[in-house]
């Protein structure tokens, strides 16, 4: 098993930055990749980005390249998630989520999932 816990969520004006963080605990060996997604009130849970954890490969949701990057510290068995130029549409629940098979944009093929961090961006 592997388990995760997100921290760095918060309330913050448009146009600031947060950085997310997810450290990972127990088989971390088993991980391929990992990613983060979203999920807003009401609305399915979103993907926005995810790396493999060897090559450092990267995947981004196009409506926020260049704002957000993702990255992984591998000693330390974390991955970031730095949010510049944020916007209200951002506000969400952020989930970090692990893959022991392959970098995707789908949900459904990540076997590990934190409990998840708030994020709000404020007009």
């Amino acid at each position: 098993q592997v388990q995760l816990v997100e921290s760095g969520g918060g309330l913050v004006q448009a146009g600031g930055s947060l950085r997310l963080s997810c450290a990972a605990s127990g088989r971390t060996f088993s991980i391929y990749a990992m990613g983060w997604f979203r999920q807003a009130p009401g609305k399915e849970r979103e993907f926005v980005a995810a790396i493999t954890w060897s090559s450092g490969s990267t995947l981004y949701l196009d409506s926020v390249k260049g704002r957000f990057t993702i990255s992984r510290d591998s000693p330390k068995t974390t991955v970031y998630l730095q949010m510049n130029s944020l916007k209200p549409e951002d506000t969400a629940v952020y989930y970090c989520a692990a893959s022991n098979i392959m970098v995707t944009p789908v949900a459904s093929r990540y076997d590990y999932w934190g409990q998840g961090t708030q994020v709000t961006v404020s007009s």
